[in-house]
């Protein structure tokens, strides 16, 4: 398992990113939408919590490298809905262009391949972990907006 960060004495390069918001609703009494997190397990920012994705690869959509990277580090499949933001964040080695899209589970356990944690997150508890700096403008955004139907 390798980091898809780049080395410090590389130099300054673009990275377009994907990420995942899996809204998740249950019907029991009340409507509650809660949104999977991720635990990172490797790498410059080991431990930081983030939406599971990863980097778009040559001649690939933003929603098949949403796909595809889900798959590889979940092992699920998923449906690529509507498109939540895209998030411009300079890093000290890389500027990161990360396209963020809400998900469904199409089939699938969210079986953890690369991350060290995973946890269901509701409004109120989006501020709970330490998000990485990139997804940190997201969280800001979903609290204002992240609504049950």
């Amino acid at each position: 398992m390798g980091s898809r960060l780049f080395e410090k004495e590389q130099e300054y390069k673009d990275y377009a990113s994907i990420k995942s918001l899996f809204p998740i609703f249950n019907y029991i009494k009340n409507i509650h939408m809660k949104i999977f997190a991720t635990q990172r397990g490797y790498g410059e920012f080991e431990n930081g919590w983030e939406f599971p994705g990863g980097k778009i690869e040559t001649g690939e959509t933003p929603q098949e490298a949403l796909m595809r990277e889900i798959w590889e580090e979940l092992d699920t499949e998923i449906n690529v809905g509507e498109l939540v933001d895209i998030v411009e964040y300079d890093y000290p080695n890389f500027h990161l262009t990360m396209h963020c899209f809400y998900c469904t589970i199409k089939k699938g356990e969210l079986f953890l391949k690369e991350h060290k944690a995973a946890k269901w997150l509701i409004k109120e508890e989006l501020f709970s972990v330490e998000w990485l700096p990139a997804d940190k403008g997201l969280i800001e955004l979903l609290s204002k907006t992240f609504n049950p139907l």
